[in-house]
Protein backbone atom coordinates (compact mmCIF):
# COMPACT_ATOMS: atom_id res chain seq x y z
CA UNK A 1 0.00 0.00 0.00
CA UNK A 2 2.95 2.20 0.84
CA UNK A 3 4.70 1.61 -2.47
CA UNK A 4 1.66 2.00 -4.29
CA UNK A 5 1.02 5.51 -3.27
CA UNK A 6 4.62 6.59 -3.86
CA UNK A 7 4.08 5.73 -7.42
CA UNK A 8 1.14 7.45 -7.40
CA UNK A 9 2.80 10.60 -5.82
CA UNK A 10 5.70 10.42 -8.20
CA UNK A 11 3.49 10.02 -11.08
CA UNK A 12 1.38 13.15 -9.81
CA UNK A 13 4.72 15.31 -9.10
CA UNK A 14 6.10 14.16 -12.67
CA UNK A 15 2.50 15.61 -14.14
CA UNK A 16 2.37 18.75 -12.27
CA UNK A 17 6.73 19.75 -13.33
CA UNK A 18 5.55 18.87 -16.48
CA UNK A 19 2.59 21.07 -16.60
CA UNK A 20 4.81 24.06 -15.39
CA UNK A 21 7.69 23.37 -17.71
CA UNK A 22 5.02 23.61 -20.28
CA UNK A 23 3.89 26.56 -19.31
CA UNK A 24 7.43 28.21 -18.93
CA UNK A 25 8.13 27.32 -22.87
CA UNK A 26 4.57 28.69 -23.50
CA UNK A 27 4.94 31.63 -22.01
CA UNK A 28 8.35 32.44 -23.12
CA UNK A 29 7.84 32.32 -26.93
CA UNK A 30 4.67 34.15 -26.60
CA UNK A 31 6.36 37.06 -24.80
CA UNK A 32 8.54 37.13 -26.99
CA UNK A 33 6.71 37.18 -29.60
CA UNK A 34 4.17 40.22 -27.82
CA UNK A 35 7.34 42.50 -27.50
CA UNK A 36 8.91 41.77 -31.03
CA UNK A 37 4.80 42.91 -32.27
CA UNK A 38 4.70 45.89 -29.99
CA UNK A 39 8.08 47.54 -31.47
CA UNK A 40 6.51 47.38 -34.90
CA UNK A 41 3.72 49.45 -33.85
CA UNK A 42 1.52 45.98 -34.64
CA UNK A 43 0.93 44.09 -31.73
CA UNK A 44 -2.04 44.68 -29.52
CA UNK A 45 -1.76 44.63 -25.74
CA UNK A 46 -4.01 43.84 -23.27
CA UNK A 47 -4.41 44.69 -19.82
CA UNK A 48 -6.24 42.00 -17.35
CA UNK A 49 -6.60 41.88 -13.39
CA UNK A 50 -4.26 39.62 -12.25
CA UNK A 51 -5.81 36.37 -10.98
CA UNK A 52 -5.12 34.87 -7.82
CA UNK A 53 -4.55 31.06 -7.72
CA UNK A 54 -6.27 28.98 -4.78
CA UNK A 55 -4.58 25.86 -3.73
CA UNK A 56 -6.55 22.54 -2.78
CA UNK A 57 -5.71 19.33 -1.92
CA UNK A 58 -6.72 17.96 -5.67
CA UNK A 59 -3.71 19.82 -6.86
CA UNK A 60 -3.52 18.87 -11.04
CA UNK A 61 -7.39 18.30 -11.20
CA UNK A 62 -7.98 22.02 -10.18
CA UNK A 63 -4.86 23.02 -12.19
CA UNK A 64 -6.18 21.56 -15.56
CA UNK A 65 -8.94 24.31 -15.50
CA UNK A 66 -6.49 26.77 -16.72
CA UNK A 67 -5.14 26.69 -20.33
CA UNK A 68 -1.79 26.18 -20.59
CA UNK A 69 -0.67 29.71 -21.69
CA UNK A 70 -2.12 30.73 -17.81
CA UNK A 71 -4.45 33.03 -19.05
CA UNK A 72 -8.01 32.90 -18.06
CA UNK A 73 -11.08 32.17 -20.30
CA UNK A 74 -13.09 35.16 -19.12
CA UNK A 75 -9.69 37.50 -19.88
CA UNK A 76 -9.54 35.94 -23.72
CA UNK A 77 -13.27 37.73 -23.94
CA UNK A 78 -11.97 40.99 -23.17
CA UNK A 79 -9.93 41.44 -26.26
CA UNK A 80 -12.60 44.15 -27.38
CA UNK A 81 -11.06 46.47 -25.39
CA UNK A 82 -7.48 47.03 -27.33
CA UNK A 83 -5.40 49.64 -27.70
CA UNK A 84 -3.41 49.69 -31.21
CA UNK A 85 -0.93 51.13 -32.71
CA UNK A 86 2.21 52.90 -30.79
CA UNK A 87 0.65 53.26 -27.88
CA UNK A 88 2.97 52.33 -24.43
CA UNK A 89 1.37 49.41 -23.58
CA UNK A 90 -0.08 49.18 -19.73
CA UNK A 91 2.08 45.84 -19.05
CA UNK A 92 5.15 44.90 -20.99
CA UNK A 93 7.74 42.15 -20.30
CA UNK A 94 11.29 40.37 -21.47
CA UNK A 95 11.51 37.25 -22.31
CA UNK A 96 13.68 37.26 -19.25
CA UNK A 97 11.67 38.11 -16.75
CA UNK A 98 9.23 35.76 -18.25
CA UNK A 99 11.37 33.05 -17.89
CA UNK A 100 12.78 33.77 -14.38
CA UNK A 101 8.85 34.33 -13.66
CA UNK A 102 7.68 30.72 -14.67
CA UNK A 103 11.51 29.19 -13.29
CA UNK A 104 10.58 30.52 -9.96
CA UNK A 105 6.57 29.47 -10.20
CA UNK A 106 8.22 26.33 -11.14
CA UNK A 107 10.82 25.62 -8.12
CA UNK A 108 7.91 27.05 -5.28
CA UNK A 109 5.29 24.39 -6.96
CA UNK A 110 7.63 22.19 -6.39
CA UNK A 111 8.45 22.44 -3.51
CA UNK A 112 5.23 22.53 -2.37
CA UNK A 113 4.00 19.41 -3.50
CA UNK A 114 6.71 17.84 -2.19
CA UNK A 115 6.37 19.02 1.19
CA UNK A 116 2.50 18.21 1.17
CA UNK A 117 3.90 14.48 -0.63
CA UNK A 118 6.02 13.29 2.69
CA UNK A 119 3.49 15.24 4.87
CA UNK A 120 1.23 12.30 3.44
CA UNK A 121 3.25 9.48 3.37
CA UNK A 122 3.08 7.13 7.02
CA UNK A 123 6.90 6.75 8.91
CA UNK A 124 7.93 7.05 11.96
CA UNK A 125 6.89 10.49 13.64
CA UNK A 126 8.62 12.24 16.64
CA UNK A 127 6.48 14.28 19.60
CA UNK A 128 9.38 16.18 20.83
CA UNK A 129 7.16 17.37 23.80
CA UNK A 130 5.66 13.93 25.11
CA UNK A 131 8.79 12.44 23.57
CA UNK A 132 6.20 9.91 22.21
CA UNK A 133 7.31 8.14 18.76
CA UNK A 134 4.19 6.05 17.32
CA UNK A 135 3.45 5.23 13.51
CA UNK A 136 1.04 8.40 12.55
CA UNK A 137 -2.57 7.55 12.40
CA UNK A 138 -4.13 9.00 9.07
CA UNK A 139 -7.99 7.57 9.82
CA UNK A 140 -9.41 10.64 12.04
CA UNK A 141 -11.50 8.29 13.13
CA UNK A 142 -12.35 6.21 16.53
CA UNK A 143 -11.59 3.21 15.88
CA UNK A 144 -12.30 0.89 18.88
CA UNK A 145 -15.78 2.47 19.55
CA UNK A 146 -18.05 0.01 20.03
CA UNK A 147 -15.16 -3.04 20.21
CA UNK A 148 -14.21 -5.35 22.57
CA UNK A 149 -10.83 -6.41 23.08
CA UNK A 150 -9.78 -9.75 25.22
CA UNK A 151 -6.18 -9.58 26.50
CA UNK A 152 -4.43 -12.92 27.81
CA UNK A 153 -2.19 -12.38 30.83
CA UNK A 154 -0.50 -14.18 33.29
CA UNK A 155 -1.94 -14.10 36.80
CA UNK A 156 1.63 -13.10 38.41
CA UNK A 157 1.39 -9.02 39.98
CA UNK A 158 3.70 -7.84 37.40
CA UNK A 159 1.66 -9.95 34.51
CA UNK A 160 -1.12 -8.30 35.64
CA UNK A 161 0.05 -4.92 35.91
CA UNK A 162 1.52 -5.31 32.08
CA UNK A 163 -2.16 -6.16 31.13
CA UNK A 164 -3.94 -3.02 33.52
CA UNK A 165 -1.38 -0.72 31.75
CA UNK A 166 -2.29 -1.64 27.85
CA UNK A 167 -5.84 -1.92 29.06
CA UNK A 168 -5.88 1.77 29.96
CA UNK A 169 -4.00 3.08 27.28
CA UNK A 170 -6.61 1.67 24.72
CA UNK A 171 -9.10 2.96 26.63
CA UNK A 172 -7.40 6.37 26.73
CA UNK A 173 -6.60 5.99 23.05
CA UNK A 174 -10.18 4.62 22.32
CA UNK A 175 -13.28 6.27 23.67
CA UNK A 176 -15.87 3.28 23.85
CA UNK A 177 -13.99 0.21 23.71
CA UNK A 178 -14.35 -2.21 25.66
CA UNK A 179 -11.41 -4.01 27.52
CA UNK A 180 -11.50 -7.58 29.20
CA UNK A 181 -8.73 -9.00 31.26
CA UNK A 182 -8.18 -12.84 31.14
CA UNK A 183 -6.10 -14.25 33.46
CA UNK A 184 -4.28 -17.18 33.05
CA UNK A 185 -1.73 -19.98 34.79
CA UNK A 186 1.05 -20.94 32.58
CA UNK A 187 3.49 -24.05 33.03
CA UNK A 188 6.21 -21.86 33.72
CA UNK A 189 3.92 -20.63 36.62
CA UNK A 190 4.07 -24.13 38.05
CA UNK A 191 7.04 -25.57 37.60
CA UNK A 192 9.35 -23.31 40.40
CA UNK A 193 11.24 -26.39 42.07
CA UNK A 194 13.68 -26.85 38.65
CA UNK A 195 15.47 -23.94 36.48
CA UNK A 196 13.88 -22.60 32.98
CA UNK A 197 16.36 -24.16 31.60
CA UNK A 198 16.05 -27.98 32.32
CA UNK A 199 12.17 -27.81 32.06
CA UNK A 200 11.80 -26.10 28.66
CA UNK A 201 12.40 -22.63 28.60
CA UNK A 202 11.11 -19.12 28.91
CA UNK A 203 8.02 -21.02 26.16
CA UNK A 204 6.86 -22.06 29.14
CA UNK A 205 5.12 -18.51 30.00
CA UNK A 206 3.24 -18.01 26.65
CA UNK A 207 2.19 -21.44 25.58
CA UNK A 208 -1.10 -20.92 27.30
CA UNK A 209 -1.40 -17.68 26.05
CA UNK A 210 -0.85 -18.25 22.41
CA UNK A 211 -2.84 -20.92 22.51
CA UNK A 212 -6.22 -18.92 23.44
CA UNK A 213 -4.79 -16.53 20.42
CA UNK A 214 -4.85 -19.86 18.21
CA UNK A 215 -8.15 -20.24 19.22
CA UNK A 216 -9.35 -17.64 19.00
CA UNK A 217 -10.74 -16.97 22.90
CA UNK A 218 -8.22 -13.84 23.22
CA UNK A 219 -7.10 -10.65 20.70
CA UNK A 220 -4.32 -9.78 22.06
CA UNK A 221 -1.39 -11.09 24.59
CA UNK A 222 0.94 -8.87 26.71
CA UNK A 223 4.20 -9.93 27.75
CA UNK A 224 7.73 -8.90 28.92
CA UNK A 225 9.46 -9.48 25.25
CA UNK A 226 12.75 -10.58 27.37
CA UNK A 227 10.89 -13.80 28.17
CA UNK A 228 8.89 -14.34 24.32
CA UNK A 229 10.96 -16.77 22.74
CA UNK A 230 12.69 -15.68 19.20
CA UNK A 231 10.37 -17.96 16.80
CA UNK A 232 6.36 -17.90 17.25
CA UNK A 233 3.82 -20.49 16.36
CA UNK A 234 2.20 -19.78 13.09
CA UNK A 235 -0.48 -17.56 12.48
CA UNK A 236 1.26 -15.09 15.25
CA UNK A 237 3.13 -12.04 15.08
CA UNK A 238 4.60 -9.80 18.30
CA UNK A 239 3.36 -6.94 15.96
CA UNK A 240 3.87 -4.18 18.70
CA UNK A 241 6.71 -2.93 20.79
CA UNK A 242 5.65 -0.41 23.89
CA UNK A 243 8.15 2.05 25.05
CA UNK A 244 10.81 0.71 26.95
CA UNK A 245 11.21 0.98 30.44
CA UNK A 246 14.85 0.65 32.77
CA UNK A 247 16.24 -2.33 30.78
CA UNK A 248 19.29 -2.86 33.36
CA UNK A 249 19.22 -5.35 36.28
CA UNK A 250 19.29 -4.14 39.71
CA UNK A 251 21.09 -6.07 42.87
CA UNK A 252 18.46 -5.81 45.59
CA UNK A 253 19.36 -6.26 49.01
CA UNK A 254 18.06 -7.49 52.52
CA UNK A 255 15.57 -5.13 54.33
CA UNK A 256 17.49 -3.39 56.57
CA UNK A 257 20.65 -3.69 54.80
CA UNK A 258 23.31 -0.88 54.27
CA UNK A 259 25.20 -2.17 51.46
CA UNK A 260 24.35 -0.20 48.41
CA UNK A 261 25.99 -1.70 45.35
CA UNK A 262 27.52 -4.72 43.53
CA UNK A 263 31.01 -4.32 45.01
CA UNK A 264 29.67 -4.27 48.39
CA UNK A 265 29.13 -7.65 48.55
CA UNK A 266 31.21 -9.66 50.76
CA UNK A 267 33.18 -12.40 49.63
CA UNK A 268 31.71 -15.53 48.79
CA UNK A 269 28.45 -14.02 49.38
CA UNK A 270 24.80 -16.24 48.05
CA UNK A 271 23.49 -14.26 45.22
CA UNK A 272 19.92 -15.37 43.94
CA UNK A 273 19.64 -15.87 39.94
CA UNK A 274 18.77 -18.32 37.97
CA UNK A 275 19.88 -16.69 34.94
CA UNK A 276 22.94 -18.35 33.04
CA UNK A 277 23.35 -14.91 31.73
CA UNK A 278 23.88 -13.04 34.63
CA UNK A 279 25.68 -15.56 36.12
CA UNK A 280 28.29 -15.49 33.24
CA UNK A 281 28.90 -11.83 33.69
CA UNK A 282 29.21 -11.66 37.54
CA UNK A 283 31.94 -14.30 37.61
CA UNK A 284 33.60 -11.78 35.32
CA UNK A 285 34.18 -8.95 38.16
CA UNK A 286 33.34 -11.23 41.08
CA UNK A 287 34.32 -14.89 40.75
CA UNK A 288 34.21 -15.42 44.85
CA UNK A 289 30.56 -15.23 44.47
CA UNK A 290 27.90 -18.53 45.09
CA UNK A 291 25.01 -18.84 43.17
CA UNK A 292 21.87 -20.19 44.56
CA UNK A 293 18.64 -21.00 42.32
CA UNK A 294 15.44 -18.51 42.69
CA UNK A 295 12.21 -18.43 41.04
CA UNK A 296 8.58 -17.30 41.68
CA UNK A 297 7.17 -13.65 41.06
CA UNK A 298 8.47 -10.78 42.02
CA UNK A 299 6.70 -10.53 45.82
CA UNK A 300 8.19 -13.87 46.05
CA UNK A 301 11.59 -13.53 45.56
CA UNK A 302 11.61 -10.73 47.85
CA UNK A 303 9.96 -12.59 50.75
CA UNK A 304 12.72 -15.02 50.12
CA UNK A 305 15.55 -12.32 50.08
CA UNK A 306 13.82 -10.99 53.18
CA UNK A 307 13.96 -14.34 55.07
CA UNK A 308 17.76 -14.67 54.99
CA UNK A 309 17.90 -17.55 52.05
CA UNK A 310 20.24 -15.32 49.82
CA UNK A 311 22.76 -12.16 50.86
CA UNK A 312 21.13 -10.38 47.71
CA UNK A 313 19.05 -11.35 44.64
CA UNK A 314 19.56 -10.28 41.01
CA UNK A 315 15.82 -8.44 39.25
CA UNK A 316 15.01 -6.37 36.08
CA UNK A 317 15.12 -3.21 37.09
CA UNK A 318 11.86 -2.23 35.16
CA UNK A 319 9.88 -5.25 37.23
CA UNK A 320 10.22 -3.69 40.04
CA UNK A 321 9.83 0.29 39.78
CA UNK A 322 7.00 -1.04 37.84
CA UNK A 323 5.28 -2.49 40.96
CA UNK A 324 6.13 0.21 42.94
CA UNK A 325 9.08 -1.01 45.31
CA UNK A 326 10.13 2.05 44.92
CA UNK A 327 12.44 1.34 48.03
CA UNK A 328 14.26 -1.81 46.81
CA UNK A 329 15.96 0.99 44.26
CA UNK A 330 18.46 2.77 46.40
CA UNK A 331 19.08 6.66 46.37
CA UNK A 332 21.63 7.76 43.54
CA UNK A 333 19.95 4.31 42.12
CA UNK A 334 23.42 2.57 43.35
CA UNK A 335 22.03 -0.54 43.22
CA UNK A 336 21.34 -0.14 39.06
CA UNK A 337 23.71 -2.00 37.30
CA UNK A 338 25.57 -0.71 34.63
CA UNK A 339 24.90 -2.46 31.37
CA UNK A 340 28.56 -2.55 30.82
CA UNK A 341 29.15 -4.31 33.51
CA UNK A 342 26.08 -6.80 33.29
CA UNK A 343 24.55 -6.36 29.43
CA UNK A 344 20.78 -6.63 29.41
CA UNK A 345 18.69 -10.05 28.12
CA UNK A 346 17.17 -8.94 24.79
CA UNK A 347 14.42 -6.72 24.93
CA UNK A 348 14.39 -6.59 28.48
CA UNK A 349 12.47 -3.78 29.94
CA UNK A 350 10.04 -3.63 27.00
CA UNK A 351 6.24 -4.61 27.05
CA UNK A 352 5.31 -6.39 23.70
CA UNK A 353 2.06 -7.15 22.07
CA UNK A 354 1.36 -10.50 20.30
CA UNK A 355 -1.56 -11.37 18.31
CA UNK A 356 -2.79 -13.12 14.87
CA UNK A 357 -1.24 -12.43 11.67
CA UNK A 358 -4.89 -12.19 10.15
CA UNK A 359 -6.18 -9.40 11.95
CA UNK A 360 -5.25 -6.01 10.08
CA UNK A 361 -8.27 -4.55 12.30
CA UNK A 362 -6.83 -5.34 15.70
CA UNK A 363 -3.14 -4.23 14.57
CA UNK A 364 -4.60 -0.65 13.21
CA UNK A 365 -6.01 -0.46 17.08
CA UNK A 366 -2.83 -1.33 18.67
CA UNK A 367 -0.67 0.90 16.26
CA UNK A 368 -0.40 4.39 18.04
CA UNK A 369 1.25 1.62 21.20
CA UNK A 370 4.06 0.88 18.55
CA UNK A 371 7.39 2.76 20.17
CA UNK A 372 9.33 3.25 17.03
CA UNK A 373 12.92 3.90 18.36
CA UNK A 374 12.32 1.39 20.99
CA UNK A 375 11.07 -1.60 18.58
CA UNK A 376 14.18 -0.52 16.54
CA UNK A 377 16.44 -1.42 19.29
CA UNK A 378 14.29 -4.51 20.87
CA UNK A 379 14.23 -6.31 16.80
CA UNK A 380 17.85 -5.64 16.26
CA UNK A 381 18.31 -7.60 19.59
CA UNK A 382 15.59 -10.28 18.80
CA UNK A 383 17.10 -10.91 15.33
CA UNK A 384 21.11 -11.78 16.90
CA UNK A 385 19.08 -13.81 19.56
CA UNK A 386 17.27 -15.50 16.45
CA UNK A 387 20.96 -16.12 14.59
CA UNK A 388 22.10 -17.99 17.89
CA UNK A 389 18.73 -19.98 18.54
CA UNK A 390 19.08 -18.28 21.74
CA UNK A 391 17.08 -19.48 24.94
CA UNK A 392 17.36 -20.23 28.35
CA UNK A 393 20.28 -22.54 27.86
CA UNK A 394 22.29 -20.37 26.60
CA UNK A 395 24.14 -17.42 28.62
CA UNK A 396 23.59 -14.84 25.66
CA UNK A 397 22.94 -11.19 26.21
CA UNK A 398 22.37 -8.28 23.96
CA UNK A 399 21.41 -4.72 24.18
CA UNK A 400 20.82 -2.37 21.05
CA UNK A 401 20.70 1.44 21.19
CA UNK A 402 19.54 4.62 19.04
CA UNK A 403 20.92 7.49 19.23
CA UNK A 404 21.73 10.79 17.13
CA UNK A 405 21.72 8.61 14.16
CA UNK A 406 23.50 5.83 15.32
CA UNK A 407 22.61 2.23 15.95
CA UNK A 408 24.82 0.36 18.42
CA UNK A 409 24.53 -3.35 18.81
CA UNK A 410 26.13 -5.27 21.39
CA UNK A 411 26.47 -9.21 22.34
CA UNK A 412 27.78 -11.67 24.45
CA UNK A 413 28.45 -15.20 24.37
CA UNK A 414 29.03 -17.38 27.86
CA UNK A 415 30.35 -21.22 28.34
CA UNK A 416 28.34 -23.23 30.88
CA UNK A 417 31.02 -24.99 32.56
CA UNK A 418 33.32 -21.73 32.18
CA UNK A 419 35.28 -23.36 29.45
CA UNK A 420 36.41 -20.10 28.10
CA UNK A 421 35.56 -16.42 28.30
CA UNK A 422 32.62 -14.09 27.43
CA UNK A 423 32.88 -13.64 23.63
CA UNK A 424 31.70 -10.01 23.09
CA UNK A 425 31.45 -8.52 19.77
CA UNK A 426 29.49 -4.79 18.60
CA UNK A 427 28.90 -2.63 16.13
CA UNK A 428 27.45 0.45 15.08
CA UNK A 429 26.06 1.80 11.84
CA UNK A 430 24.05 5.26 10.47
CA UNK A 431 20.26 5.10 11.03
CA UNK A 432 17.24 6.72 9.62
CA UNK A 433 13.82 6.75 11.10
CA UNK A 434 12.78 8.40 7.81
CA UNK A 435 11.21 5.11 5.90
CA UNK A 436 8.32 3.03 6.11
CA UNK A 437 8.03 0.51 9.51
CA UNK A 438 8.45 -2.25 7.55
CA UNK A 439 11.98 -0.79 6.18
CA UNK A 440 13.08 0.53 9.83
CA UNK A 441 12.94 -3.11 10.98
CA UNK A 442 14.27 -4.77 8.09
CA UNK A 443 17.54 -2.86 8.65
CA UNK A 444 17.52 -3.29 12.33
CA UNK A 445 17.43 -7.16 11.86
CA UNK A 446 20.40 -7.20 9.48
CA UNK A 447 22.48 -4.95 12.07
CA UNK A 448 21.61 -7.83 15.06
CA UNK A 449 22.15 -10.66 12.45
CA UNK A 450 25.69 -9.17 11.46
CA UNK A 451 26.44 -8.83 14.93
CA UNK A 452 25.39 -12.92 15.58
CA UNK A 453 27.35 -13.79 13.11
CA UNK A 454 30.24 -11.95 14.49
CA UNK A 455 30.28 -14.21 17.46
CA UNK A 456 29.82 -17.40 15.24
CA UNK A 457 33.30 -16.72 13.40
CA UNK A 458 34.59 -16.39 17.14
CA UNK A 459 33.53 -19.40 18.53
CA UNK A 460 30.42 -19.26 19.57
CA UNK A 461 28.90 -21.95 17.99
CA UNK A 462 31.41 -23.90 20.58
CA UNK A 463 29.39 -22.83 23.42
CA UNK A 464 26.20 -23.11 21.84
CA UNK A 465 26.84 -26.84 20.93
CA UNK A 466 28.10 -27.08 25.05
CA UNK A 467 25.10 -25.80 26.08
CA UNK A 468 22.35 -27.76 24.59
CA UNK A 469 24.46 -30.92 25.15
CA UNK A 470 24.31 -30.20 29.20
CA UNK A 471 21.83 -32.05 30.77
CA UNK A 472 22.43 -29.84 34.10
CA UNK A 473 22.92 -26.36 33.91
CA UNK A 474 22.08 -23.57 36.12
CA UNK A 475 23.71 -22.28 39.56
CA UNK A 476 26.23 -24.95 39.22
CA UNK A 477 28.30 -22.91 36.53
CA UNK A 478 30.07 -20.88 39.67
CA UNK A 479 31.23 -24.11 40.58
CA UNK A 480 32.17 -25.33 37.35
CA UNK A 481 34.23 -22.08 36.46
CA UNK A 482 36.19 -22.13 39.77
CA UNK A 483 37.88 -25.19 39.13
Amino acid sequence: LIGSSRFSYSFAASVFAAGLAAGLVVGCFSSSAAVESWVSGTQTVTSVKPVVAKYTTKGPAALSQLPLNGVPKQAENMRGAEVMGNQKPLIASSPTTVFAAFGGLLTAGWLLFRTLVRNAEPKAEQDVEQGAWSIASSSGTNLGAGKTIRIATRKSPLAMWQAEFIQSELERLWPGVKVELQPMSTRGDKILDSPLAKVGGKGLFVKELETSLLEKRSDIAVHSTKDVPMELPDGLVLGIICKRHDPCDAIVFPKGSTLKSLDDLPKGARVGTSSLRRQCQLLLKRPDLKFLELRGNVNTRLAKLDSGDYDAIILAAAGLKRLGFSDRVLPGETNIIDPNAMLPACGQGALSIELRSDDPTMMELLMPLHHIPDAVTVCCERAMNRRLSGGCQVPISGFATLKDGQLRMEARVGSVTGSGPLIIRHKTIPFSLDKPWSQVQKDAEALGVEVADMLLKDGAQAYLDEAYAQQDVGVGLAASQKK
